[in-house]
């Protein structure tokens, strides 16, 4: 989900990175492509309408998330924490729906699709989840247009802003609902307490994966109804299958502890959150992301040659 904060500027990104190769080629008298000639990708150039080594859908894509991700890497620390912050709680609202729709009908699958409310809320206020940062950001990186110490304090700012906007939400959700009382402590109770073994690490390995998933279909399309659906989607599969969300599943533990009534504390909370914080960043990364870096080798080889150029 983070969501393309620059959909409408699709255009003017295409021909300004058309300006920059045309500079490029002017100052070396040469393409930015070094390496032996490819004759598959000069087709793929000469009957796109781009002029990168992709097809002009990825090489669309792939514009947008470097321009997003320079922008939110760029954030100085109060935006990070308060994007953060405000990332927390949408996500608690959507666990507060959650609780509500599993309240009535007992089933984690509707339930799951309840809690899209707060991926929507995401999407469309543009706020940042720490899980949403494996993709996008890693790509600018890899582009050499943000450093990775600008990476680790996207990270670890909007991680423990999400944290803090969460447990304040599910603070007030415990005082506004005692009939969830019951709920809260069950599902808590469920991610608190789980040994870590094969079943947990490949739950927040699959979460992890399936966020970035999400980003990446979102960053595929303008279309801001199908960026709806494939919030929904992922919803669905996280929440309804019980994975193991390092956000999404910390807020229902901080619930369960608000209550009074969990038989497990903070440091079982910080067990959970090690095993899923791994887990996520290795599904993230590992799984999805890396294999886009593969794929985008020639045009990140291409950014990064205009970069030096310039």
């Amino acid at each position: 989900m983070t969501r393309s904060h620059t959909g409408n500027t699709g255009g003017g990104v295409e021909t300004g990175r058309r300006g920059t190769r045309g500079a490029t080629r002017a100052k070396t008298g040469r393409p930015p492509m070094t390496h032996t000639p490819d004759h598959a990708t000069d087709d793929r150039r000469a009957l796109g309408q781009t002029e990168g080594p992709m097809e002009d859908a990825l090489e669309e894509s792939f514009t947008r998330q470097v321009l997003e991700g320079t922008q939110r890497l760029s954030r100085p620390w109060r935006e990070v924490l308060v994007t953060g912050f405000v990332g927390g709680t949408e996500v608690a609202i959507g666990v507060l729906a959650f609780l509500v729709v599993l309240h009535e009908t007992d089933s984690h699958l509707l339930a799951g699709i309840a809690f899209s409310t707060g991926f929507i809320a995401l999407l469309l206020g543009r706020s940042e989840l720490f899980t949403e940062g494996f993709l996008v950001p890693v790509v600018t990186v890899a582009a050499k247009r943000a450093t990775v110490l600008q990476l680790a304090k996207l990270w670890s700012g909007t991680l423990v802003a999400n944290l803090v906007g969460g447990w304040l939400i599910m603070w007030l959700v415990v005082l506004a609902f005692p009939s969830l009382h019951s709920d809260l402590v069950k599902s808590g109770t469920h991610f608190a307490t789980a040994p870590v073994n094969g079943e947990t690490i490949a739950l927040s390995i699959l979460a992890g994966a399936t966020m970035t998933l999400l980003t990446r279909m979102q960053h595929g399309t303008d279309d801001m109804v199908a960026k709806i659906a494939a919030a929904i989607a992922a919803a669905f599969l996280l929440a309804g299958t019980q994975m193991f969300h390092s956000i999404l599943d910390s807020l229902l533990i901080f619930g369960a502890i608000h209550t009074g009534e969990a038989t497990f504390g903070y440091g079982d909370w910080g067990r959970f959150l090690l095993l899923a914080v791994l887990g996520n960043m290795a599904g993230g990364l590992g799984l999805v992301t890396v294999l886009r870096l593969i794929r985008s080798k020639d045009r990140l080889a291409d950014e990064r040659q205009g970069r030096t150029d310039s």
